[in-house]
């Protein structure tokens, strides 16, 4: 019960803070920035989004793929169109609840194809840490083929704000403390290997080890590869399309996109499903690339809009079918297994 509560309150202190987020952000602009806020939505090209949704759409496809491939060591062979339908259910899920959309996915897909929900877990596990590995791998990339925007926000935000301390000094303290808190997250895994804490930050380490031994026995290693390509070029066209569709985004190119994507990723991890937080990321990313707040801030609560509705959208049409249309796969021990058995059990 305990947990369950502390579950809850975190819930909403994060959602909340949200919901804060998106007041203070729509209440704090001046009327000038209010023109220019409507002004980016009223004069937006919206048939450029059409383009966005079918990106979108294609890489929820592709990552369905990604995990059916993930389950084959298992020996699961699930239909492609179950593991899509699943899949959006679960954002759907993640967009109210955090993490709960990892297990009704699996409890869903669990149902349908009678698969071991525990298995899909594990799977579920893999992937994560996976993308997470490949997230840091995209930050780097996004630093690196920057490095003249990055050191200039260095410049801005350090030197200009230097009040007599110099700033290899500033350097300096903060390697160490990088230093320090590493040092200090070994010591006390070593001294208290019990804490819930200590334990699930080594299970995390853990299922990342995992996660890259069971991606390099995979057969089709190549083709999840491909996969996790596919997914994050997905989510750059994205953004570097839907630049297009506002006037005063227009003309922002490759690298700015990676810079949103890499901020708003971080985002969606802060607030369930982004809420407040994502148009506020995208805002201060677009500040670099001379990009007033207003037109940062439209664009990003366009980009999040539109990734929203198609979560909201296709995941409410994939549950409907689900429940009503596909069938239940027969099981040679048991083949009355109703619908609402996947709410009860």
């Amino acid at each position: 019960m305990g947990k369950r509560l502390l579950s809850i309150l975190q819930y909403i202190i994060f959602l909340g803070g949200g919901l804060y987020l998106v007041w203070w952000q729509l209440s704090s602009m001046s009327p000038e920035e209010e023109r220019e806020f409507r002004y980016a939505f009223t004069h937006a090209n919206y048939w450029l989004i059409i383009p966005v949704i079918i990106m979108a759409i294609a890489s929820h496809v592709s990552r369905s793929m990604r995990w059916k491939l993930l389950m084959e060591p298992l020996g699961y062979d699930p239909a492609l169109k179950n593991v899509f339908a699943v899949t959006m259910i679960g954002y759907l899920a993640n967009s109210a609840v955090p993490r709960l959309g990892e297990i009704l996915k699996c409890t869903f897909l669990a149902r349908y194809e009678h698969l071991k929900t525990d298995k899909l877990v594990g799977t579920i596990l893999v992937e994560r840490a996976f993308d997470f590995i490949c997230y840091l791998i995209f930050i780097a990339f996004t630093v690196l083929i920057q490095l003249g925007v990055v050191g200039n926000f260095v410049k801005k935000e350090l030197i200009k704000s230097n009040r007599g301390f110099p700033l290899w000094g500033k350097i300096a303290v903060l390697a160490a403390v990088i230093i320090a808190i590493i040092y200090g997250i070994r010591l006390l895994r070593k001294k208290y290997p019990q804490n819930n804490i200590i334990v699930k930050v080594n299970s995390f380490i853990k299922g990342m080890g995992d996660g890259f031994i069971a991606i390099k026995n995979l057969k089709n290693r190549r083709l999840f590869i491909v996969n996790t390509i596919f997914i994050w070029s997905m989510y750059l066209l994205q953004i570097y399309v839907g630049f297009s569709a506002m006037k005063g985004t227009a003309g922002l190119g490759t690298g700015a996109a990676c810079s949103v994507l890499a901020l708003a990723t971080l985002a969606m991890i802060v607030t369930p499903g982004g809420i407040g937080s994502f148009p506020i990321f995208v805002m201060k990313t677009l500040t670099l690339y001379g990009i007033t707040n207003a037109m940062g801030k439209a664009f990003g609560w366009l980009i999040w809009g539109v990734s929203t509705g198609i979560i909201v959208v296709v995941g409410l049409i994939c549950l409907l079918v689900l429940l009503y249309v596909f069938k239940i796969k027969p099981h040679a021990h048991n083949e009355s297994h109703s619908r609402e058995d996947i709410f009860t059990e």
